[in-house]
């Protein structure tokens, strides 16, 4: 047997040998490679409904199962009930008491007596407040010319709608009609001194001066009530 013929032989059956080792894999399943699973066979399972809360278009909430809180609020199981719900209004406090009413005494004020051309026998009083704090002039002034017993009457018709109130530095006034402008009067007298009690209660009185030369008074004296101006005391 040739060289030739001989390796020819021995290729074939080699050949023959891999052929039949191939074949028994292929039998055995041990020749092939797995792969896993297709990714077109695997089924990608749906996700579940999300309890979780969402934005609804109309500003609520909407839940998994789908309802949706309308007005958009939580509900007042969970908070505790709405606010302000079981708020208690607040009392109102007692209204504050009327300021106390100071009357003007002598020793807060100055006060001075001027007689006048217009109107005709008439004497004016100004008060003028010299204290700190405010003061009211009630009433009308109750006036003794020298040595005259009693005190003239007051123009009713001059009582002003509110009391006269003095802040420091204001004035209040009044006016005396003395006699009677067409000498008709009786008892009169020339007076050089005068007492002015604020009001009728006044304890203390204001002593002004009179002209040196004094002042005359009949029984038509006459005094208006204290005025916040000298033109509505001198009316009377």
């Amino acid at each position: 047997m040739s060289t030739r013929t001989h390796r020819t032989r021995i290729l074939l059956a080699a050949a023959l040998t891999a052929a039949t080792l191939t074949l028994t894999a292929c039998n055995s399943g041990e020749g092939v490679q797995d792969e896993g699973a297709s990714a077109g066979s695997a089924s990608t399972q749906a996700p579940k409904n999300s309890t979780a809360p969402t934005p609804t278009a109309s500003g609520g909430t909407s839940t998994g199962t789908g309802k949706a809180d309308p007005a958009g609020r939580t509900s007042e199981a969970s908070t505790g009930g709405a606010a302000g719900s079981s708020g208690t209004a607040g009392t109102t406090g007692s209204k504050d008491s009327e300021p106390t009413r100071t009357p003007c005494s002598p020793a807060s004020t100055r006060t001075t007596a001027t007689e006048v051309s217009r109107p005709l026998n008439h004497l004016l009083l100004t008060v003028t407040n010299t204290g700190s704090k405010n003061c009211n002039l009630t009433g009308y002034p109750a006036v003794r010319f020298g040595e005259a017993q009693s005190v003239p009457p007051a123009f009713e018709d001059s009582k002003p709608q509110a009391v006269v109130t003095l802040a420091p530095g204001e004035s209040g006034y009044a006016s005396v009609l003395l006699s009677a402008a067409d000498g008709g009067g009786s008892g009169g007298y020339t007076a050089k001194s005068l007492a002015v009690h604020f009001d009728k209660s006044a304890s203390d009185a204001a002593h002004p001066s009179l002209p040196a030369k004094g002042v005359y008074v009949d029984d038509s004296i006459r005094v208006s009530y204290w005025q916040s101006t000298m033109a509505d005391a001198l009316a009377w």
